[in-house]
């Protein structure tokens, strides 16, 4: 993989505004569930914005609820609280006739190229489909423009014939990415993309999809849980960890220097080659033997999980909010940056 990408020039009003973000599960009764499932907070005040040209990162374990502020983002899921603007429009006012004329500007590439393709269509009749469901009715234009787009990843003309099922993964992907840009969208929201692909494919359509945006003028919501991804393609990453944004920083500050523990944790979880320094990270990182308040509303939710947080009252009794400690650089933490300590000041220490 190459360097990261430039940060883009000068600061405007951002094209996506995030804001005060909720979103909850609720539990569902049945016949062996009679009182029903507990409800699950998938989301909690998240805010993020993203300018023109910039990808941004959702990043944190399963079930941290990056996918579903993406979905919330798009109104695929409906929040339960917050604001989301696009280009100065509240997304979550917008009656359903004009919600759909502005997803045009707003599309999304799915995780799974396998189940987001129907088998049973030619590549090129998939990626006319947006084309259909937006109202052009020239099938001559239809056929031009898919045709195109498929062209622009990799894709010939008489490959566009030939049903999806014919290819592999990162075809099949690249196929997904043509049906999201035939568009011409202003913001694409990426669902962990190359999650699905073989490692061999992965750096391939990151490095269509760096290319694409510089092309085209395209702003990435970029969806990740792996940390090595977001580094490569993203200017700024937000990590996520129960729902809640606690760390957000530009990319290359965000790995000199991360402020929250759980940023750290996510950043020495790597594996290298040195036993000795696997087994010092270990030590650096063994939970503590606190019991895990994290659901209980009081305190930090990680300090279960944090050899600073376990020993401080203030970790016990109230809960960080995500606050700038440094320009650009917002971390939800009592105390950022004190478990770098251990480790030299550098992540890299260890």
């Amino acid at each position: 993989m190459t360097a990261q990408p430039a940060v883009p020039a000068e600061p405007e009003r951002p094209l996506l505004e995030v804001s005060g973000l909720s979103k909850t599960y609720k539990g569902k009764r049945s016949g062996l569930r009679p009182r029903g499932r507990p409800e699950v907070k998938a989301l909690h005040d998240v805010s993020f914005d993203i300018v023109r040209g910039e990808t941004v990162g959702l990043v944190g374990e399963s079930g941290s609820g990056k996918s579903t502020a993406a979905s919330c983002v798009l109104r695929l899921v409906e929040p339960d609280a917050g604001s989301i603007r696009f280009d100065g429009t509240d997304v979550r006012a917008l009656p359903r006739e004009e919600l759909r004329r502005l997803r045009a500007r707003m599309q999304m590439v799915f995780q799974d190229p396998y189940g987001s393709l129907d088998p049973r269509f030619s590549v090129r009749e998939l990626v006319e489909e947006p084309l259909v469901v937006h109202g052009e009715r020239d099938e001559a234009t239809r056929r031009e423009r898919a045709l195109r787009m498929l062209e622009r990843v990799g894709f010939s003309a008489a490959l566009a014939e030939r049903n999806a099922h014919a290819f592999s993964g990162g075809q099949r992907q690249r196929v997904a990415i043509a049906r999201a840009l035939v568009m011409n969208p202003e913001l694409v929201v990426l669902d962990e993309p190359v999650t699905a692909l073989d490692v061999s494919v992965q750096a391939q359509v990151l490095n269509l999809l760096t290319s694409l945006q510089q092309e085209l003028d395209l702003t990435y919501l970029f969806i990740v849980h792996d940390l090595a991804v977001a580094q490569y393609l993203c200017h700024r990453i937000a990590v996520m960890y129960r729902g809640e944004i606690v760390e957000l920083a530009e990319s290359k500050e965000l790995f000199a220097r991360p402020l929250h523990p759980y940023t750290l944790t996510l950043l020495m979880a790597a594996p290298v080659p040195d036993p000795d320094v696997m087994d010092a990270r270990r030590t650096v990182f063994q939970d503590p033997a606190v019991v895990d308040h994290g659901g209980s509303g009081q305190g930090c939710p990680l300090r279960a999980r944090c050899p600073v947080g376990s020993q401080r009252s203030e970790c016990a009794s109230s809960a960080p909010v995500l606050r700038e400690v440094t320009p650009g650089h917002m971390a939800a933490c009592h105390f950022p940056g004190e478990m770098l300590a251990p480790l030299g000041g550098t992540p890299g220490s260890l």
